[in-house]
């Protein structure tokens, strides 16, 4: 009975312990949900409704988006929202999640300050609000957080000191800092006690921080990226610290005040401070006035640099021949300081250069001839500097040269016509040289110049090849000051995206060829000092395009009104023509004939010519009045002379109407449809000559969308021509029904190759695969830079490309494109500022351009549309075509982005992606020697998509570049 009693009292006990923990978890469980509410109540904005199960009641706390628990399921251990487009603030009560080891809401909107009270977040390991717009100072509070890793702050608008405690609270756990790309002041607070024993990366550029880089950061011997560019940072070049991280692989210190030792004379201990580290590949000294010379040394860095940019500095002396022992440079900038001495022979034994920037300098002697040895080169400039001689033959062999530029020296001979097989050439610029003879017909017809052909300034002559004529997508032309005769061809008037013409200051004659006047994108015109004659082309006037014209020191005649195009234009434009008159200020007024000066016989005379004249010629002059009439009731009232240049532009295409679209797509029938998307479905179709199309219908419970989109889209596609481009046939536009038509692709889109439904692997191999890379870089590079509106795209995807024929691939859908302008003439490498045409300005454009996965972060920070969101689109095509994985499947199924995945197997752990994608786009009888080549050609590719997906616009690489760098591996194919 006893024995009886104690059993049940211990049962009891057991029972009773049960409850006391069970109630212990459940606390602790409902503390978590109490704190992540909270966090959900400041949340503003939520466009994709991702928190829209964290209101179900039937679902789990650990099941909620975003949230992950322990294996006990009783404690979140990971707090994961990033790239969620969310607004609103960040609530202190994350804090109560006391088990949490990972924080990451960057990629969003969230603003106001961070929260202080995060600092008890005392197992925190990994904590990123990057890509936010985060205001106010960094809490000194996070310098408790012991287990710290990763700290990721950067792109924000962050200001105030660094906190001392940040860097200097006794732990050794810190792995990598970011917190660029703010409006941080003060110094680096790395003092001598600070030991920072586990950093790897440091990443400070952009900010506003004064003072030395502190000597503590040697204690930093694991670093391997140090990035303090663009800030105010002064003293001499940390040599004692860059000698004590033998790892270090990345050094950014450009755009700074520093200074060489020895009173900035010397580079020698800089330098020599770099030979230890055995894996260094990048080094950026650029815009901080550095003295000394070169030193021979600098040939004893790492074979595996690949980037030297010390351009901007007051670099002295030649030219090290040593630097030749650097044998992958793919980079080196020289530029702007200097050098003086010839260009060593030597360097041109550095085969892998893919730029080469010795600009704005001393140098002198002969332009090396073996520069034709570097295969890859792509950039040469060698502009203002006193070189000497010819242009050599050998430049011939440089078949992916896109940009040469030697303006500005002493060149003489003669253009060399085995420049025309420079086939992917785009910018010539011979221009203020003392270059002779004519220009080569090679040369002139060279239609891959896109962006400019400059040979003004020299000695050439002769008369203005026909040829030009083949460069139809060139933007600028000048041949001024030289000695060029004859008569301006007509046949100019085929270079189609013109906007710059410059012919002043020769010996041209004959009239000005109304073909130029009629150029649709002339904005500047330049002929003056020539002897051209007859009268100023009337469609000048009346151009909507043309901003600048001189036509100065001529022999044109006739009268000139300040009216159109020519009401902003002065005298200055028209001086030196004596027979011109009109109502421009300081111009001879044109004189009226008097009524008592015409005398009578020539009246009468006139009256037995024409009278029978009219009998013959009455009939065709009223039946052509007629057809004037006629034509003017058909156009009906006109707003300005835009339209009427518009509704000419579009009686070009033909015309296909709504009844033959009807039947062309069998009424539309849904075994027509090829595809579909927000803005509709496309059909396929056959007109009745047998032209097989692709119908794109806009869908019309759009409303005002659907108009936006479809005249956004026409406004892109009627401005825009190039082989990597879809070509519009026509539009068939009624207010219940817009329509694009198309070519029928017969291949389809790249998504039905990298995904087909009824195989396992690609449609496609590694041939084509890189072919379509280039063809979509070639594409974009054009509506960047070489389009006669710049244009950027907003919506790269594999959807989006489609295959023709031969497996050639073309961009298409514009339909939130955004036309732009830049201010740095679409053509440099840095971040293109852009402004939204206001003739695409509509109730979308403040939201994200894109599709989920594909939108860069910064579009997230509410900036405005660039080249370099673009640029980061393709980044992620590429990953997702060597990967196999789509963006959103990571993103949705992983809790990360995709360029982020592949980072995170970068550099170490990328052998089974590249294996996986060797294995997915080539059959296994594939021969070895031919695998291992396309191993490096699949490793550079992931690299490319992970330079163009780098968090920053201004590190990304232009789609020109892009589109260099892939030519060159579709080379190897």
């Amino acid at each position: 009975m006893g024995f009886c009693i104690f059993e049940r009292f211990n049962s009891l006990c057991l029972f009773i312990l049960f409850l006391s923990v069970s109630s212990q978890v459940n606390a602790r469980s409902l503390n978590d949900r109490t704190a992540l509410l909270s966090f959900m109540s400041g949340i503003d904005s939520d466009p994709g409704q991702v928190l829209e199960n964290w209101n179900s009641s039937g679902v789990h706390l650990c099941n909620w988006t975003g949230v992950e628990c322990n294996s006990a399921r009783d404690r979140v251990v990971k707090f994961d929202l990033r790239s969620r487009s969310l607004g609103g603030t960040i609530s202190p009560a994350l804090s109560n999640l006391s088990f949490l080891t990972v924080l990451d809401l960057s990629g969003n909107f969230f603003h106001g300050s961070i929260p202080a009270e995060l600092g008890a977040l005392s197992r925190l390991e990994q904590l990123s609000l990057s890509f936010n717009v985060l205001q106010g100072k960094i809490p000194s509070a996070f310098g408790s957080l012991r287990q710290l890793v990763y700290l990721n702050l950067g792109s924000n608008k962050l200001v105030g000191q660094i906190p001392d405690s940040l860097f200097c609270n006794g732990t050794t756990t810190l792995e990598y800092i970011d917190l660029a790309n703010n409006s941080l002041s003060g110094e680096i607070p790395l003092w001598n006690q600070c030991k920072l024993t586990g950093l790897r990366f440091l990443l400070l550029w952009s900010n506003n921080l004064v003072g030395q880089i502190p000597p503590a950061l040697a204690n930093s011997t694991r670093l391997q990226w140090l990035d303090l560019e663009s800030n105010s940072l002064s003293g001499e070049l940390p040599a004692a610290i860059v000698d004590k991280m033998p790892r270090l692989q990345y050094l950014y210190l450009s755009y700074n005040n520093l200074i060489s030792h020895n009173g900035n004379t010397n580079l020698r201990p800089f330098f020599a401070s770099l030979v230890n580290s055995s894996n260094f590949q990048e080094l950026e000294l650029a815009g901080n006035n550095l003295g000394g010379e070169l030193p021979s040394l600098i040939g004893d860095l790492s074979t595996s640099l690949s980037q030297l940019h010390l351009g901007e500095n007051l670099i002295v002396g030649s030219i090290p021949a040593s630097i030749s022992n650097l044998v992958n440079l793919t980079l080196l900038n020289l530029s702007s300081n200097l050098l003086n001495g010839s260009i060593p022979p030597e360097l041109c034994r550095v085969t892998r250069l893919e730029r080469l920037y010795l600009s704005n300098n001393s140098l002198s002697g002969e332009i090396p001839s073996a520069f034709g040895n570097i295969s890859h080169l792509g950039l040469l400039d060698l502009s203002r500097n006193k070189l000497s001689g010819s242009i050599p033959d050998s430049f011939s062999y440089l078949s992916q040269l896109r940009r040469l530029i030697l303006y500005e020296n002493n060149l003489s001979g003669t253009i060399p016509p085995s420049l025309g097989k420079c086939i992917n050439l785009e910018i010539l610029d011979l221009s203020h040289n003392r270059i002779s003879g004519f220009i080569p017909n090679e040369v002139a017809g060279l239609s891959s110049m896109k962006m400019y052909l400059n040979l003004s300034s020299n000695l050439l002559h002769g008369p203005l090849p026909l040829e030009l004529s083949k460069l139809d997508m060139i933007l600028a032309i000048d041949l001024s000051s030289n000695n060029f005769s004859g008569v301006i061809p007509p046949q100019l008037g085929s270079c189609i995206a013109l906007e710059y013409l410059n012919l002043s200051g020769n010996n041209l004659q004959g009239p000005l060829p109304v073909s130029i006047a009629n150029l649709p994108y002339l904005q500047v015109l330049d002929v003056s000092s020539n002897h051209l004659v007859g009268e100023i082309p009337e469609p000048l006037q009346t151009s909507s395009t043309l901003r600048e014209m001189n036509v100065s020191f001529n022999n044109f005649s006739g009268t000139i009104t300040k009216e159109g195009s020519f009401a902003t234009l002065t005298m200055d434009s028209f001086q030196g023509n004596p027979g011109v008159c009109g109502s421009i200020s300081g111009m001879r007024a044109c004189q009226k004939k008097r009524k008592h000066q015409i005398v009578i016989l020539p009246i009468v005379l006139s009256l037995f010519v024409v009278t029978p004249a009219l009998c013959f010629l009455g009939y065709p002059l009223v039946h052509k009045s007629r057809r004037r009439s006629s034509a003017a009731v058909f156009a009906g009232s006109r707003d300005s002379d835009k339209e009427e240049k518009e509704r000419k532009q579009e009686l070009k295409y033909p015309r296909i109407s709504y009844r033959q679209l009807v039947e062309a797509t069998n009424g539309f029938n849904s075994s027509s449809l090829i595809g579909s998307g927000s803005f509709g479905h496309v059909y396929k179709g056959v007109l009745q000559d047998n032209t097989r199309i692709a119908v794109k219908v806009f869908d019309p419970r759009m409303g005002v969308e659907i108009s936006t989109s479809f005249k956004r889209e026409c406004q892109v596609l009627k401005r825009t021509r190039h082989r990597n481009l879809i070509r519009i046939i026509t539009t068939c536009s009624r207010p219940d029904f817009k329509a694009l038509l198309f070519p029928l692709m017969p291949n389809g889109s790249l998504e039905t190759h990298l995904y087909p439904r009824h195989r396992s692997r690609p449609d496609l191999n590694l041939v084509q695969l890189v072919s379509v890379c280039s063809d979509v870089a070639e594409g974009v590079a054009y509506l960047h830079h070489h389009s006669p509106v710049r244009i950027v795209h907003c919506d790269l995807k594999p959807s989006n490309i489609l295959l023709d024929d031969d497996m050639t691939a073309l961009v298409t859908d514009f339909g939130i494109a955004r036309l732009v302008k830049d201010d740095d003439g679409g053509g440099g490498d840095g971040v293109t500022t852009v402004t939204i045409d206001s003739s695409c300005m509509d109730s979308t454009a403040g939201l994200l351009c894109g599709s989920v996965g594909y939108i860069a972060p910064e579009y997230g920070m509410g900036k405005d549309v660039s080249t370099k969101g673009d640029a980061y689109s393709f980044g992620v095509l590429l990953l997702e075509i060597l990967t196999g994985k789509r963006p959103t499947d990571v993103l949705f199924d992983e809790g990360s982005n995709l360029p982020e995945w592949v980072k995170s197997h970068y550099p170490d752990n990328l052998e089974p992606i590249v294996e996986e994608a060797l294995v997915r786009f080539e059959p296994p009888e594939t021969p070895r020697n031919c695998s291992d080549r396309w191993w490096g050609i699949i490793l550079e590719l992931i690299e490319l998509g992970l330079r163009c997906t780098q968090s920053s616009p201004s590190t990304r690489p232009s789609m020109l570049d892009v589109a260099l760098d892939i030519g060159r591996l579709k080379h190897y194919t």
